[in-house]
């Protein structure tokens, strides 16, 4: 810390010892903060590392050391910016991805257009402070300062007047509204708050319980346990519509996830003991990188195990085309019938094929891995300059430019495996290529097919983010509502909805909505209450 100008000495050698003593201090905060940026950089290689090995067997623990490392990484920057006296640079324009040298918190906040803003004047009067004439406009500066306005409840009285008729005496009142939970007291927005949080947010029901008290409400976490479940079953036939929609489409992309649930059954055999590993999986529809017509969707399924036969059943009803990766399970699906043809076709993700090589070449910087990187990339600069196409410019150019470059490479994928040993992981990678070789060739030929099961991937990654809060479900039903919960919210986001705000409207109206017209409350239907009511105008 420097010391005030006017208590600076006189003395020549008393100044060169201060200077002496500011020049060492100096030093050692640099030193600090150098080896902060050092283990900064090394956790974020770190975590990066092991976010491509998370789709291994070992994928629970690998996730459970990134979480730690994410947290150590968080309180470490939290640390250096707390020492840092320096203006703060919140810059302008986001740091390009593959920067990974770009310093934390250095991208501007980006805040919507519809987002309030409040502006405060601040004006200089009417007349110079200089020589008393007056002051005219010609111009202004703006600057924006970012706050927040915090959450409020608000008890809303519905007040039913009662009156009699002076010639009949007949009582006359309106009748009660519907509520999204009958006898309940919960509004349709405090729901909507309550489920985004907790399925969405993932914030357990016991820290809600803690905010809301906060705001001077006492809602025991019994009740709001009561009032996730009813509102799941209010919005059940919703959900039903969703997953009958979106699992019959003739082109789904298939992904799951682990997650542990409690088993009450074996809570008496120790710490530990008690939690079986479950899944869940997810089924994807979007048609918006070949403009198709369908709206995007989620459908996301519980099981207990890893078992075949849960995506037989989930499955049991598909046609079409099935973009997974390589789980035994789907195999079944993909065998021809008794008429000669599969009831679905595989297509395989060059994603995971990818990241094979790409995790070779990391531990060993293999000639042969890095190749495979670069073929496997020139057919992704193709991917990018068509997407969004439609689906016959998008066959029609892969047919000219994607398929010389796969055939190519599964022609030299059989030419390395003769000069590699045949138990490495690299050749672990080119046989699985090879076996797969017309699953990964069928987007070749169907300009509606991706190159790969990304969007069965992002889809899991809230189920990734909520396990670092909740750890485990509490029960094989208490998975089976995170599903469902997640198949109405994760369908609203894709299809560029406020989860909250629709999930509000939709408890508010659901009970007085006619069942043959549900399906104007779809997420990809959805019209605010509002909004219609304008229009009707």
């Amino acid at each position: 810390m420097s010391k005030p100008a006017v208590n600076l000495p006189d003395d020549p050698a008393a100044l060169k010892a201060m200077i002496a003593e500011l020049q060492a201090e100096n030093a050692k905060i640099t030193a600090t903060l150098r080896v902060h940026d050092q283990l900064v950089q090394a956790l974020r290689l770190r975590i990066a590392k092991l976010q491509k090995l998370a789709f291994g067997k070992s994928s629970e623990k690998i996730e459970r050391e990134i979480e730690q490392l994410e947290l150590a990484l968080e309180d470490l920057l939290v640390a250096v910016a707390e020492d840092d006296d320096a203006p703060i640079d919140e810059g302008q324009d986001e740091p390009a991805s593959d920067e990974s040298s770009a310093p934390a918190l250095r991208r501007r906040p980006r805040v919507s257009d519809a987002t309030l803003r409040e502006r405060h004047e601040l004006d200089p009067g009417t007349c110079c402070p200089d020589c008393g004439g007056d002051l005219r406009v010609v111009g202004e500066d703006v600057s924006e300062l970012l706050d927040m306005i915090a959450a409020q409840m608000k008890v809303v009285q519905i007040a039913r007047i009662k009156k009699s008729c002076r010639r009949c005496e007949k009582m006359v009142q309106e009748p009660a509204p519907s509520r999204p939970i009958p006898g309940s007291m919960a509004g349709p927005n405090l729901l909507a708050h309550v489920l985004v949080s907790k399925f969405d947010d993932h914030l357990p029901l016991y820290r809600q319980h803690e905010i809301f008290e906060r705001m001077g409400a006492d809602i025991p976490e019994s009740t709001l346990v009561g009032w996730c479940g009813r509102a799941m079953k209010t919005l059940s036939p919703l959900i039903e519509r969703i997953e009958a929609d979106i699992m019959g489409s003739d082109l789904l992309h298939a992904d799951d996830t682990p997650i542990r649930v409690l088993d009450r059954s074996r809570r008496d055999k120790g710490l530990g003991k008690g939690v079986k590993q479950g899944r869940i999986w997810a089924y994807v529809r979007d048609q918006r990188p070949w403009a198709g017509g369908a709206p995007p969707g989620a459908v996301y399924r519980f099981a207990p195990d890893w078992k075949e036969e849960h995506v037989l059943s989930h499955l049991a009803d598909a046609h079409g085309i099935l973009q997974a990766d390589g789980y035994k399970g789907y195999a079944k699906l993909y065998a021809p019938e008794p008429g000669g043809v599969p009831r679905l076709r595989e297509a395989a993700c060059w994603a995971h094929l990818r990241r094979d090589f790409h995790d070779f070449w990391t531990s060993t910087k293999s000639e042969i891995a890095r190749e495979a990187l670069d073929r496997i990339g020139k057919l992704y600069d193709i991917e990018r300059d068509i997407n969004g196409q439609p689906a016959d410019v998008r066959h029609a150019a892969r047919q000219r430019l994607s398929q010389p470059k796969v055939v190519s490479f599964f022609a030299w994928s059989e030419q390395q495996l003769l000069r590699i040993p045949g138990k490495s992981d690299l050749a672990k990678a080119f046989r699985y290529g090879l076996s797969r070789e017309d699953a990964f060739s069928l987007f070749l030929t169907d300009g509606r097919v991706a190159i790969d099961n990304n969007p069965a991937e992002r889809a899991l990654r809230p189920i990734g983010i909520g396990r670092k809060n909740w750890l485990f479900a509490g029960a094989y039903t208490g998975a089976e509502t995170l599903a469902r919960a997640m198949t109405v919210i994760e369908t609203a986001k894709l299809n560029g909805l406020d989860p909250q705000a629709y999930l509000a409207d939709i408890l508010d109206r659901i009970h007085d909505h006619k069942v043959n017209r549900l399906d104007e409350l779809l997420p990809w239907n959805w019209v605010p209450l509002t909004a219609a009511h304008s229009k009707a105008a």
